[in-house]
């Protein structure tokens, strides 16, 4: 049994929660199907300030890029200040980025307000909003979670026509403009992030935070302090499990954003007409909800969500590669409708597996770690892509590549899990061999502060044995 530490938060399952899932739903749609969207403008880019793929695509993987390179910051001024702020604050800079962005007159200038500003004000929101449903849900947590990133899906769908008819009837500066005022319903978005009331005040976490604040506290201990909150906030790292998590992330990291930016594209190089190349933007976006739910719906009743997540990835692989040989529209909507489900799975499926694997307290600053790691492949995948479409002049080699990353990240994960099953098959031999030796685990101290209520010994199915109250 675990003994429930006092100071920490608890789960409701439900309730506000589901507000906050509400919230979490709109500010994926203002963020990543917003992200999604920009690949809609890489055509009028590319023409109007008459560049090449390369330098086109920069645009579209600084503002993923900086999303996810600033998603630490959005966990840090979550963490320090409050969700509700931060997903606020994040709204108005990505709100002002599109605005300023339709006055531009250079790539360079559009590298820092479409990419920079927007994607620090994107990084500032999306982390903490998804951090939060983590903090509401335990039991039925994949299945918030695809509710809500299925926002994702939902916003790309809609959103894709509509900004092909804002492009075609006020240009893309109109278009941009009008996607600035949208954005800024993030603001909205942040209003329902309210936050759980810890339990009890005498929490070492607590009292190390109290101490920090207060005036009369000598430097050594606010160092001292320091030293204890960054150890628990970042003790996840450590953990041998969450580290193969992270590589496997930073291969998927590089093969998911080629495809999307440059599916309509290679609609366009192929002859099929710019509305038709929108709708398979849509397809994508309304088979990654059924994605999101499913996946969700799947795992929270299942104890498969590694499998399910490793699958996904697999899957999507297994579609980039076949792309190239899809030469026509009619070809490229079953594409989008496998693409557009597997990636739905996935994206659902990363904050479960980050929380499974580190538990739900440590979620905010993992999933800060999680997305920072996609950065370096958000930045360089779509410059890589346009590259070798410039040198090849086709896009097989791009789609290729992102196939074999796909492959390669959940292969790290199968590989892991196939360990992880023969070292469970030997201890249960051994177990049967001599059971007695099993049978009884004295333990004599007490480190209850190094774990977390709540996290039903999940994040340690690689790391240490979690003790709490002299209790296993």
């Amino acid at each position: 049994s675990v003994s429930e530490p006092k100071g920490l938060h608890f789960t409701p399952e439900g309730g506000w929660g589901w507000m906050i899932v509400a919230g979490c739903f709109l500010a994926t749609i203002c963020t990543r199907a917003v992200t999604r969207c920009v690949s809609m403008f890489f055509v009028e880019f590319q023409m109007h300030f008459e560049k090449d793929y390369s330098n086109t695509a920069w645009i579209h993987s600084l503002i993923d890029s900086t999303t996810m390179l600033c998603a630490p910051l959005g966990s840090f001024l979550g963490n320090r200040l409050s969700c509700r702020a931060t997903v606020i604050l994040g709204g108005m800079l990505s709100s002002a980025g599109l605005i300023i962005s339709s006055f531009a007159n250079s790539l360079e200038y559009l590298y820092m307000s479409l990419g920079v500003l927007t994607g620090l004000g994107f990084a500032l929101s999306y982390t903490p909003a998804i951090a939060m449903v983590g903090k509401y849900f335990s039991e039925r947590k994949a299945l918030a979670y695809g509710i809500a990133l299925s926002g994702s899906g939902i916003g790309t769908f809609l959103l894709a026509p509509a900004v092909q008819l804002l492009i075609e009837y006020y240009s893309w500066r109109g278009a941009l403009l009008i996607l600035g005022a949208f954005v800024s319903n993030l603001c909205v978005c942040g209003a329902l992030m309210r936050p759980l009331e810890p339990r009890g005040k005498d929490s070492k976490f607590n009292e190390a935070k109290q101490s920090d604040n207060n005036p009369l506290v000598n430097p050594s201990s606010r160092a001292q302090c320091f030293c204890f909150e960054s150890r628990e906030e970042f003790g996840f790292l450590l953990i041998p499990s969450f580290l193969i998590l992270s590589m496997s992330f930073l291969f998927m990291a590089y093969g998911c954003s080629p495809p999307i930016v440059y599916l309509v594209p290679y609609a366009l190089s192929l002859g099929v007409q710019p509305q038709h190349a929108a709708l398979l933007m849509s397809v994508f976006g309304v088979c990654g909800i059924v994605g999101n739910i499913t996946f969700g719906w799947i795992t929270d009743r299942g104890r498969f969500r590694m499998l399910s997540y490793t699958v996904a990835m697999a899957m999507e692989g297994l579609c980039c590669m076949f792309m190239p040989f899809l030469s026509s529209f009619s070809l490229l909507v079953p594409f989008s409708i496998l693409y557009g489900y597997f990636d739905g799975a996935y994206v659902a499926l990363i904050p479960v597996v980050t929380s499974d694997t580190v538990g739900s307290t440590y979620l905010t600053s993992a999933l800060g770690v999680v997305y920072f790691l996609h950065a370096i492949p958000y930045l360089l995948s779509p410059p890589i892509g346009g590259w070798l479409v410039d040198r090849t002049g086709n896009y097989a080699a791009t789609f290729f590549l992102s196939g074999a990353s796909f492959i390669f990240s959940s292969a790290v994960l199968a590989a892991a899990m196939l360990v992880r099953h023969c070292q469970r098959s030997k201890l249960n031999s051994a177990a049967h061999l001599n059971p007695t030796i099993f049978t009884k685990v004295e333990v004599k101290f007490n480190v209850s502060t190094n774990c977390k209520n709540g996290d039903n010994l999940n994040r340690f199915k690689f790391g240490p044995l979690c003790v709490i109250n002299n209790s296993v």
